[in-house]
């Protein structure tokens, strides 16, 4: 390992001189075996490697995180897929470990935004996530360390480019982080906050009930939101993210967008959608594409041109908005967390047509009584953190 290393260029081709390297001396905590990383790249890997190690930290399971411009589009921990899962995630063909169903189940949050994404695992990679990892289009991957067999078969994507690091999952950050903005340099002491069940003893709403299950997911929203460029909502259910609403200046778009998200991955799991009769040469990305068009609102317009020729063997049934509606209806136990306070009960309101049943964040806004009567009116379990979870 060295001290510095030097980077084709920073955030775009323009931003010349680019390298990473320690202030204080001392050497990379990272090495990397295959590939160039850019500025971006480790931008996303050191922010996903926090996430994935405070993952495995409080829950005790693998993790995994897939990132795209520094936020997650998923997180997960590995918890065994259900059949339906399998099927959506396009992982029920392959031999699946634990880490391997962590990773899945990050990328099946929101598959579209994890096209190209940044991988962090929390454990060693073996080879049944370096075989699943293989397969989708990805920019790279950190994690502590790397089976032979695995990172043989990593080094041989993308023509033997695919950026591989490895990170020694000792080092430990100094407490006083810096930030250069327009010459000016920040200065802050670092997010240490440690997350887990604990920050979820004050219910101020009716319902008081949280199954362990619910904290377990309410703790993994918190995580990835630590690490989400606010304002930020996250909503998670069976041990994964499946919907992230990142960098809005409204905290209720956010809501909005990342419940979209979370209504996409349930109505992926539609009957419908499982029996959509795609020609057997259509692509990985492509279905992903297509199983997102048919699910908007734009397949009515695609039916018209003839374009689903291009696709399937056979013209799919459009999903109406009744079927649509009626399927979400049955989306229940959904965890939400947000890393600020909600202002005003319509996040509630659109939250609980997510299937929305248990809610973490900070609390202390003016109108905290308007956000818990409208928690109590769907039966919603709140808890008050008291802790905030900006990320800049």
């Amino acid at each position: 390992m060295a001290n510095e290393l030097m980077l084709k260029y920073g955030c775009n081709p323009n931003q010349k001189p680019s390298r990473i390297f320690m202030k204080e001396g001392g050497e990379l905590p990272i090495e990397v075996l295959n590939g160039k990383p850019g500025y971006i790249n480790f931008l996303d890997a050191f922010n996903s490697w926090q996430l994935v190690k405070e993952l495995k930290a409080a829950l005790g399971l693998p993790a995994a995180a897939s990132f795209k411009h520094v936020s997650p589009a998923g997180a997960g921990v590995g918890l065994p897929l259900s059949d339906t899962l399998k099927k959506i995630y396009f992982v029920d063909d392959l031999p699946l470990s634990p880490l391997a169903c962590a990773y899945a189940r990050a990328r099946g949050a929101d598959r579209m935004s994890s096209y190209g994404d940044f991988i962090a695992l929390s454990d060693p990679c073996d080879a049944e996530t370096a075989n699943l990892i293989k397969r989708e289009v990805s920019d790279g991957v950190i994690a502590p360390g790397y089976t032979p067999e695995a990172l043989a078969i990593l080094k041989s994507k993308r023509k033997g480019t695919y950026n591989i690091i490895q990170i020694d999952e000792t080092y430990v950050p100094a407490p006083i982080e810096h930030k250069d903005v327009f010459g000016v340099t920040f200065e802050q002491g670092r997010n240490e906050l440690k997350i887990d069940a604990s920050l979820l003893s004050e219910l101020p709403t009716a319902n008081k009930t949280l199954p362990e299950e619910a904290k377990r997911d309410l703790v993994i929203a918190l995580i990835a939101l630590k690490y989400t460029q606010s304002n930020s909502v996250c909503y998670a259910k069976d041990g994964q993210v499946i919907g992230v609403g990142a960098g809005q200046q409204s905290r209720v778009h956010c809501t909005r967008l990342a419940g979209n998200k979370a209504d996409n991955w349930y109505l992926r799991q539609h009957p419908k959608v499982l029996a959509l009769p795609f020609k057997a040469d259509i692509r990985r990305p492509d279905r992903d594409n297509t199983i997102d068009v048919y699910i908007g609102e734009e397949y009515e317009d695609v039916l018209r041109d003839g374009a689903w020729e291009l696709f399937f063997t056979e013209k799919p049934e459009p999903l109406s908005r009744e079927e649509k509606r009626a399927w979400l209806q049955t989306l229940s136990g959904v965890s939400l967390g947000s890393d600020a306070f909600f202002p005003f009960g319509d996040n509630i309101e659109r939250a609980h047509k997510s299937g929305v049943a248990y809610i973490a964040q900070p609390g202390g806004s003016i109108r905290d009584d308007n956000v818990i009567e409208t928690c109590d009116k769907y039966g919603i379990a709140m808890a008050f953190t008291g802790i905030r979870l900006f990320h800049h």
